[in-house]
């Protein structure tokens, strides 16, 4: 960041490059066994400051530009991740919130430090100080809808030429709250480009399975909005494991929470409370306002969570208890049956 001068990176941004001994969470510090293992000259590399940090009033040319004053402070930031988990609300121990944007993730803070290897998941430094965050990550949510309308259904060949409809967002959630639950039996499965939580396999990818000749388009819709919420059921399981407790009501963002349809489907196949959060697309920005605020002293960071309102609640619906038990079986079955044929296919 150099908008005062200084070049500087988050702790809990840094942590993405893998340079750093973050066990101590009010010590992290590059390693020097890491750096030299990289290569890379650490005299190159940003100074390392906590999330919250001020770093010093805008740069005055910079506050000219923008139009602001020059007294106005800076402070340092955090990545996407981290930015949602404070503009979810979601800031207490334990509390969870789901994103569904291009990818997807279900994270929540944690008070220890902790990695689970073998589904990909690890407690980082959060945004807020002297906090871990649970972190993880689907490789894809919201893009399989992007997939269905510009590569299925409205791709430019000949036999479409035409417009694709401007709301057809809102047209999929149509036809998927009129379809009903289980999608006729027709499971879709999101890998469309590998998948890193709850399995790291870049060689694994997506499909619709079990179609027949009563397979419709109403059908094929549906089952992909209920394959993105299988994978995040699946990913439940190890969060729950990791986090040593059940978790309960979870706060939904990002763009896919815009969907009240998507928004019901992830309670009936979670089987848990889903939390819509109000302006649900804006969450990273509302994050990084609210980790200011609290940095430059405006609120308390358990004060977080009562400024960021719930829109709707969705209850499980317990007449598709059963289909979606069975179909999330069959969801993982596939996987499991299917990986080894993956590998071979994907491999070059």
């Amino acid at each position: 960041m150099r908008l005062t001068g200084r070049f500087a990176a988050s702790f809990d941004s840094i942590t993405l490059h893998w340079l750093t001994d973050n066990r101590a969470i009010e010590r992290v510090r590059y390693d020097d066994d890491l750096i030299a293992l990289s290569t890379i000259e650490r005299a190159k590399l940003p100074d390392l400051e906590p999330a919250n940090h001020i770093l010093g009033n805008l740069r005055p040319e910079i506050a000219r530009a923008w139009g602001l004053r020059e007294d106005v402070q800076v402070v340092m930031g955090s990545p996407d991740v981290h930015s949602a988990a404070i503009g979810s609300g979601a800031v207490r121990d334990y509390e969870p919130h789901l994103y569904i944007g291009t990818s997807s993730w279900l994270v929540c803070h944690v008070p220890f430090k902790k990695t689970d290897l073998f589904h990909n998941l690890a407690a980082l430094p959060s945004a807020i100080p002297g906090r871990y965050l649970l972190t993880d990550e689907q490789e894809c949510a919201g893009v399989c809808l992007k997939f269905l309308r510009d590569n299925l259904f409205f791709h430019q060949d000949e036999l479409f030429a035409g417009q694709t409809p401007e709301d057809v967002y809102t047209l999929f959630d149509q036809i998927a709250a009129r379809t009903p639950a289980g999608s006729g039996q027709v499971i879709f499965t999101p890998w469309l480009y590998g998948e890193r939580a709850p399995v790291d396999d870049h060689f694994v990818r997506g499909g619709f399975f079990n179609q027949s000749l009563e397979t419709t388009r109403e059908h094929l819709i549906r089952a992909v909005f209920e394959g993105v919420a299988f994978n995040s059921r699946w990913l439940l399981k190890y969060v729950e494991q990791f986090i040593g407790k059940p978790v309960e009501a979870i706060h939904m963002v990002g763009g896919g929470a815009k969907s009240n349809v998507w928004c019901q489907i992830h309670a009936d196949v979670l089987n848990r409370p889903i939390r819509q959060m109000q302006a649900p697309i804006e969450v990273n920005a509302r994050g990084a306002a609210l980790l200011a605020s609290a940095a430059l002293g405006y609120l308390r960071y358990d004060e977080i969570g009562r400024h960021v309102p719930v829109a709707a609640t969705y209850m499980p619906n317990p007449s598709h208890r059963r289909v979606y038990d069975e179909l999330f079986r069959e969801f993982v079955a596939l996987y499991d049956n299917n990986r080894k044929a993956y590998a071979r296919l994907n491999r070059a």
